[in-house]
């Protein structure tokens, strides 16, 4: 998972009496499985060739977040560069096709399907004879076994992130020889293919000792293309060195590199050659496209010399050069100017590669306290938003096609997806307000102003609001404001104090609902927020938002909020502020200018992405936050734990796994356990989608766009780039041989 933009889907006739009831039964019909497959809106960006036109050799140089913290990806800090490392070092029963699909992977599988299904589900692999570990052993049935009881869950020593699926097997067994292994699980298990995805040795998984610490910076016996040279932390660098003993296709290159590089800093990286390849924002990707077709930006530079500061600092912002040196002097705004020239002219050796990520950024909305507790204020919301115009606004300027996602729990060309969104329906502002008014919201109502509280009285309250607004002055990186109301600065045209539209306003009511707001997450939330980590690298970073103090609420609003029992209808948008934040902080001032115009109020709010997920998605501490879900092809195992409906825990806490809105239903739970013990593919692909179908009616998360995925690439770096969905083949990239050509890609830029 990943906050991005930056870690991945219209109502019924009478809007005002959606309930989850009355929806039942169009929710179960029309997901039969005799529609037609979808296609991805996007295919990969590669520059893909035949291995005969890769020359031989070389090193690749591929920028990662950070070195990673465990090569073990069990394990809750496990990152997008675990992953990477384990893709190309480490056997996978499966790997994902170009449409998210698992497919078996040859280099270990002769064969893997499912022999017995009565009295119990058996899967009987066949593995490749000539498939053996970096040490000469052969990859055998002690692995499996291994890797299934460290997994299982029941050895509390294992500190494990995941189990699901490793604990529905009952027995491993060795098949007809050393080259067969069966697998007996206790109940069927649909997700089958999902594991020993990676598989790693029993060297790692044999004993807690090994599983929690073994693995987490070396990785001693390995099985693919590549193996683990070193991991170094001084110079940010994993080294993959080619495997001597792989017994596939020889890998092309000597070496990859994934060298650690902040967001910000990807196409000096680039220019400079500390990296070849590297995901790069939309700002970053526009300087490698000018760079391609100008030849250059053009330079205030040229000439005498005499440029006036003032054109200089136009130019510079216009070029998007970082805030310090446009605010520096002229003669350090000078050399940051040729700086950044001569990087463009590098810039000349990079394309940009471009598709979508097998992931989607949703609207999460909190339905654990406030007005968001209401299920007719969760549709409304819904229901005001434009969905497809948020799409455009992200993807249509990239050259992406801008198709709302109509799913939670997969993405177009995937085989369980279906556009579900008719749960709800379409964009109305009408039916918004009237499940709004059928929720007591009276536009225009009374709002009192609320007494200050206890905990607002005192000197030790009077020193934690001066310690709060020192956090927030510092998150808001030297503003004035950590946050901005929508709504509150244009209250029409007549409005005598338009004037002031550009100062903050708070009332007294918001101030105290601030202060008393101190609900802190479960332990689960906590375990998530490190789960969340592994897909915080989505195209752009991890930024926040923020809406631009001054931004008048759009022609057409309504000039006051919505009102219940003295209180107006005031929503928490809280956003992270980290490099890259653009995209982000464009989709959330559209989104709270759609529900000003239904009387809803935002305060936006950014904070430190250190604390986003833990201290505030995570922690229950928001209303509304945008953030990203990768896709699965295991829907029922994989997305369960994010749409399951919040237990009590034992000790009186709240287990929410990874379900951040706090929204699930005892329907969807069912449907879910179904799917995962259904045999029958067709069946467990309608149960998924009638899910999908009670997940919107919920309105616990809104899907929006699927994420852009740019990538920065030398020009003769081939099989590499924008993958899309399939899951890389790295024996196969490399450089361009001297004289070869490639063909143009159907989805390159």
């Amino acid at each position: 998972m990943s906050h991005d933009g930056v870690g991945i889907r219209a109502v019924l006739r009478s809007a005002a009496f959606l309930t989850a009831g009355a929806l039942a039964a169009s929710l179960l019909a029309g997901c039969g499985s005799d529609e037609e497959p979808s296609r991805p809106l996007a295919g990969q960006d590669i520059d893909l060739v035949a291995r005969d036109q890769v020359a031989e050799g070389g090193t690749l140089k591929w920028a990662v977040d950070a070195v990673p913290e465990t090569l073990n990806t069990f394990q809750a800090d496990a990152d997008a560069g675990t992953t990477r490392v384990a893709q190309a070092v480490l056997p996978s029963m499966f790997r994902l096709d170009a449409t998210g699909r698992p497919v078996a992977n040859p280099a270990y599988l002769e064969s893997a399907k499912v022999i017995e299904t009565e009295p119990r589900q058996v899967v009987l692999y066949k593995l490749n004879q000539q498939a053996v570990w970096s040490d000469g052993r052969e990859i055998g049935a002690a692995d499996f076994v291994a890797q299934w009881r460290a997994l299982s869950g029941k050895d509390s020593a294992y500190w494990t992130a995941r189990n699901a699926g490793y604990d529905r097997i009952e027995k491993i067994e060795r098949g007809a020889n050393d080259l067969q292994v069966r697998v007996t699980f206790s109940r069927p298990f649909a997700d089958w293919k999902s594991l020993f995805s990676p598989l790693y040795p029993k060297d790692v998984m044999g004993t807690p000792d090994a599983f929690n610490d073994g693995a987490r910076r070396k990785l001693d016996v390995t099985a693919g293309p590549f193996k683990v040279e070193k991991v170094d932390t001084a110079t940010k660098d994993v080294v993959l060195t080619r495997n001597p003993r792989w017994w596939g296709k020889p890998a092309k290159l000597n070496e990859i590199v994934l060298h650690a590089v902040d967001r910000d800093k990807r196409a000096a990286a680039l220019a400079d050659g500390t990296v070849d390849l590297a995901d790069i924002d939309s700002a970053e990707a526009e300087r490698i496209n000018l760079a391609s077709r100008q030849g250059g930006t053009g330079t205030p530079l040229q000439g005498a010399g005499k440029t006036s500061a003032k054109k200089l600092r136009s130019w510079a912002l216009a070029h998007g050069l970082d805030s310090d040196a446009v605010k520096a002097g002229q003669k350090k705004l000078r050399k940051a100017i040729t700086r950044y020239l001569e990087e463009q002219e590098q810039l000349h050796a990079f394309d940009v590669r471009k598709s979508l990520e097998p992931a989607y950024t949703q609207l999460a909305l909190n339905g654990a306290s406030g007005p968001l507790t209401d299920e007719r204020v969760r549709q409304a919301i819904a229901r005001a938003i434009d969905r497809e115009e948020l799409a455009k606004l992200v993807l249509t300027p990239l050259g992406l096609p801008a198709v709302p996602v109509g799913s939670h729990l997969a993405l177009s060309g995937q085989a369980d997806y279906v556009d579900n969104s008719g749960a709800l329906g379409g964009v109305d502002t009408k039916e918004a307000a009237a499940l709004l008014a059928d929720a007591g919201w009276v536009l225009g109502g009374p709002v009192k102003e609320q007494k200050k509280t206890e905990k607002a009285a005192g000197a030790e309250a009077e020193k934690k609001k001066a310690e709060a607004e020192k956090k927030k002055a510092e998150e808001s990186d030297g503003g004035d404001d950590g946050q901005y109301i929508v709504g509150e600065d244009n209250k029409g045209s007549d409005d005598k104090g338009s004037d002031d539209k550009g100062k903050h306003h708070e009332s007294a009511e918001e101030k105290g609902e601030k202060s008393e707001k101190g609900e802190k997450g479960d332990e689960g939330g906590k375990h998530l927020s490190q789960d969340g980590k592994q897909y915080n690298g989505g195209q752009g970073g991890a930024p926040g938002a923020y809406a631009p103090k001054g931004t008048a609420a759009p022609a057409g609003a309504v000039t006051a909020p919505l009102a219940k029992d003295g209180k107006a209808l005031a929503l928490r948008f809280v956003l992270p502020s980290g490099p890259g934040s653009e995209t982000l902080n464009s989709v959330a001032a559209r989104i709270a200018a759609m529900l000003d115009k239904v009387g809803i109020r935002t305060t936006i709010t950014k904070v430190s992405d250190e604390s986003y997920f833990k201290d505030h998605v995570a922690a229950g501490d928001y209303d509304l936050a945008l953030y990203s879900w990768p896709s699965s092809a295991f829907p029922a195992t994989d997305a369960r734990p994010i749409y399951a409906k919040p237990v009590p825990a034992a000790d009186g806490s709240v287990n929410v796994e990874q379900n951040f809105t706090r929204v699930g239903t005892d329907q969807v739970d069912q449907l879910f356990d179904q799917a995962a013990s259904t045999l029958d593919e067709d069946e467990a692909r309608d149960l998924i989608r009638k899910a999908d179908s009670r997940i919107w009616a919920a309105a616990g998360s809104i899907p929006l766009y699927q994420r852009p995925q740019l990538v920065g690439a030398r020009k003769n770096l081939v099989n590499a780039g924008a993958f899309g969905f399939q899951t890389p083949v790295y024996e196969d990239m490399g450089f361009l041989k001297k004289g070869a050509k490639v063909s143009p890609s159907p989805s390159g830029s």
